[in-house]
């Protein structure tokens, strides 16, 4: 993945000295490497798309996965990727999956703009709905609930897949809320490439509910910081879409657009896309 520069100053120019020295400590990657370990989050899964990419995403419904929708465009040609050509493998552990499935369609904001040489300008509807082939359907992967946006210094949870650990998922149970941007969150988590679409919980009643999905990685001086969308508004778009073409008889499976249009914020920083 390449190297960028965009303007995120909206949400990142608030993250002085003295606000990140108001950040609790985050606690270290874990590898889930034993099915002990694993329990409960096997609804998480890797992404395999077109023999070229990997991304993270979670399952919200037997047959809807929740990820980012950068992860649906190719990074050299920049064209959208076949829905057809996207596999997601729940629970994928040491070369094995908890269930794994083709992607028959997916849904994405219509203001979403993949653009490389800018790809912070939409952080806030970097967020995609991937309709299965067919639904999954094992007691061992129960798809997570949706809450709404998390207050600053939240404490939030991740679990994602990255380059250096493609073969089991890792999570990270303490990091925090550090700003908020238009429809989007800046988060102190540890994320690298692969780890786009990552679900972001929060733990309400001792249930994990996702709140966001990582977007990007950055830099503000020298503390990394992670971006994430925020998804409960978007989705219920999103869901709407997915809710209109259930009565269509299938056809070729395709990416989507809504008709809908909304907005966004622009936010400076190194920014790196994950």
């Amino acid at each position: 993945m390449r190297i960028f520069v965009v303007l995120l100053a909206a949400a990142l120019g608030v993250l002085s000295a003295g606000t990140m020295a108001n950040a609790q400590s985050d606690s270290p990657l874990r590898k889930l490497l034993t099915s002990d370990e694993s329990r409960g989050w096997e609804a998480v899964g890797r992404l395999n798309i077109a023999g070229k990419a990997m991304c993270t995403g979670a399952l919200i419904a037997p047959d809807l996965v929740l990820t980012a929708a950068h992860c649906l465009f190719d990074h050299d040609s920049h064209q959208r990727v076949d829905a057809t050509d996207v596999e997601f493998l729940a629970g994928w552990r040491n070369g094995r999956a908890s269930a794994r499935e083709k992607v028959r369609r997916a849904v994405l904001l219509p203001d979403f703009v993949f653009d490389p040489k800018d790809p912070g300008r939409r952080v806030g509807g970097d967020v995609a709905l991937l309709q299965l082939m067919r639904p999954i359907r094992k007691s061992s992967v129960t798809p997570f609930a949706i809450s709404g946006e998390p207050r600053k210094w939240a404490t939030v949870e991740v679990v994602s897949y990255a380059r250096d650990r493609a073969q089991s998922p890792s999570l990270q149970d303490s990091c925090q809320v550090l700003a908020h941007q238009t429809g989007a969150l800046v988060l102190s988590c540890d994320v690298d490439y692969g780890s786009s679409g990552a679900p972001v919980f929060v733990v309400e009643d001792g249930t994990a509910k996702i709140v966001s999905v990582v977007s990007a990685k950055a830099e503000v001086g020298s503390r990394k910081v992670s971006l994430a969308a925020n998804v409960k508004k978007p989705l219920a778009r999103l869901m709407a879409s997915i809710r209109q073409d259930r009565t269509v008889v299938p056809g070729k499976p395709t990416i989507r657009r809504l008709t809908q249009s909304g907005t966004q914020g622009r936010g400076g920083a190194k920014f790196l896309r994950p």
